[in-house]
């Protein structure tokens, strides 16, 4: 496979796809919507009667269901359960627990790095089967079970109802993880980020006695189990224990039409693509264009700006993959929507000395943009991995001379690294940091460093190149976004445990501050509480407290 090809699928198909979207492959999944009788699963390679299965290293569905989207990682565990209802988890946790057997839960898949595909995990919980959406009249609110896929759920609630949620665009990861990792997408400007809205969450929890067992919990001041719902509202995944379902509704809706209890998304959007060609571009030019991105996001992300209604990523891919794209949504029911595109077009590009290629321009249906190329997650045959960082105000001069000679080094030219900058801020900064487990609510921009590539051979290039990209990105902080006035940590579903190594992150500051800040210490409260055994964990999960 061509650089160039390997690039345009890669680019195409990141950011928000795979990137705002990624724990959903970590550690918490779905479930149906009520405990059935007799549909307890069987240890067998075969399924139940109620629909469970038992899949071993002889069957031959076992190398499919020990992969995730990142080819990098394949796991070996003895079995992979895959589960129909909350029963069958309760039973497969049980089990497992009983057993002294690591587990790890799989929903979309979607992970950058191997908290499911690792050695010590013996039990994988599949919760692909387990993906209906449906309205709960006596909750008041709509049904999302976790091993449902985004493009799915976009699909039914827009379809039968009318209404939507601020997630990724990726339409293949799964929402067990997406969710409770604070997942966003390109409506997040205008509406937040979609754990923004869970109303409740329904997770298989073990007690210190080792009994597994399905906890609700809801964001009411007065349920007892609150902090386990506000720790799934951007705790990440894989820490506390298997998600099952997640109720959602807007804070503050009222009423009981379902049509009015979640957001209606645009009915049309403009998309468009343009991009500068590397052969065309000065050092100069690069600069110019770097800032202007971060210029336009610094001025036009408040909570009331009319631009809210226009979500963009930026993506300079390596010098050895052509170009410098610009992919962009509006909401074509914005007074002057198309006007309001060309003008950031131009804004973005003005003083850049090279004329902008213009590959789409076209208004199409919002649910038919769901599907659109611009914005897509990552081929499940390539390796890859990616490293996160909170933008709080423009790029520094080191900041851009560090993408500049990266993106353009001749000892490293390969068209698959690049990186994906997209707009944020808006109605996500509304919330207080503690409000939810989302602590990062100043930024305007997620920026994130990412290669992609095919053959195992070629991952020590790729991964130095991405660790020495990352580490002069921030050199300013430590290698590392650091807790100051320009950035503000990482995000958690774009998953790196390289934080954890001081080769990588000298800054100081350590890796849970950089995802969580002050609410820490809050997750780790809820983690004693609802998991003191430490059954469900991984390289970056929240840690028991000493």
């Amino acid at each position: 496979m061509s650089n160039t090809t390997t690039r345009r699928r890669f680019v195409a198909g990141t950011a928000v796809g795979a990137g705002a979207a990624v724990l959903g492959g970590t550690g918490l999944a779905g479930a149906r919507s009520a405990f059935a009788a007799g549909t307890e699963p069987t240890v067998s390679t075969g399924l139940t009667s109620g629909g469970a299965a038992t899949v071993g290293p002889s069957d031959v569905r076992y190398p499919d269901l020990v992969r995730g989207t990142n080819a990098r990682f394949v796991g070996t565990p003895e079995s992979v359960r895959v589960v129909a209802t909350t029963a069958h988890v309760v039973s497969a946790v049980q089990e497992a627990v009983a057993a002294g057997k690591r587990i790890a839960v799989r929903s979309g898949g979607h992970c950058y790095e191997d908290f499911v595909a690792n050695p010590d995990v013996k039990v994988v919980v599949d919760l692909s089967r387990m993906n209906a959406v449906s309205f709960d009249t006596g909750r008041n609110a709509f049904v999302v079970e976790a091993g449902a896929k985004l493009g799915h759920v976009y699909e039914v609630l827009f379809k039968t109802w009318g209404v939507t949620v601020p997630g990724g665009a990726c339409p293949t990861v799964g929402a067990g993880g997406h969710i409770q990792g604070g997942g966003y997408g390109a409506l997040s400007r205008k509406l937040g980020l979609i754990s923004d809205y869970v109303y409740a969450v329904e997770v298989v929890t073990v007690n210190a006695a080792g009994t597994a067992r399905a906890v609700i919990a809801t964001r009411e001041p007065s349920d007892p189990h609150r902090d386990l719902w506000w720790a799934h509202t951007g705790g990440g995944g894989g820490n506390f224990g298997v998600v099952t379902r997640y109720w959602l509704r807007t804070p503050g809706a009222s009423g009981s039409n379902p049509a009015q209890l979640l957001p209606q998304p645009p009915s049309e959007v403009w998309i468009s693509t343009v991009s500068w060609s590397w052969a065309e571009l000065t050092r100069a030019g690069f600069t110019q264009l770097m800032k202007n991105y971060g210029d336009w996001h610094v001025r036009f992300s408040g909570p009331n700006a009319p631009e809210l209604a226009l979500f963009s990523e930026l993506k300079p891919a390596h010098k050895a993959g052509g170009a410098v794209s610009l992919t962009t949504q509006v909401d074509a029911g914005a007074p002057n929507a198309e006007r309001m595109l060309q003008d950031f077009i131009a804004y973005v590009g003005a003083g850049v000395g090279v004329t902008a290629q213009v590959a789409d321009h076209r208004k199409v249906t919002w649910l038919h943009a769901t599907q659109w190329s611009g914005f897509t997650g990552p081929d499940p045959l390539f390796r890859f991995k990616g490293k996160p960082a909170y933008q709080r105000k423009n790029f520094t001069d080191a900041q851009v001379d560090a993408m500049y000679r990266h993106l353009t080094r001749t000892d490293y030219s390969y068209g698959g690294a690049l990186m994906l900058i997209s707009a944020y801020g808006g109605k996500v900064n509304t919330l207080a940091p503690d409000a939810t487990a989302v602590a990062q609510r100043d930024s305007v921009l997620k920026v994130q460093t990412a290669v992609l590539w095919t053959s195992p051979a070629d991952d020590a290039k790729h991964l130095a190149w991405l660790r020495e990209f990352f580490r002069d990105l921030y050199s300013e902080t430590g290698g590392v976004p650091g807790l100051d006035g320009v950035t503000d940590g990482m995000f958690i579903n774009y998953a790196d445990a390289d934080v954890r190594d001081p080769a990588w992150n000298s800054s100081g500051i350590p890796w849970h501050r950089l995802y969580y800040k002050d609410n820490y210490p809050r997750l780790r409260q809820v983690k004693a509480k609802w998991d003191p055994r430490n059954v469900f964990r991984h390289a970056l999960s929240v840690e028991l407290p000493s």
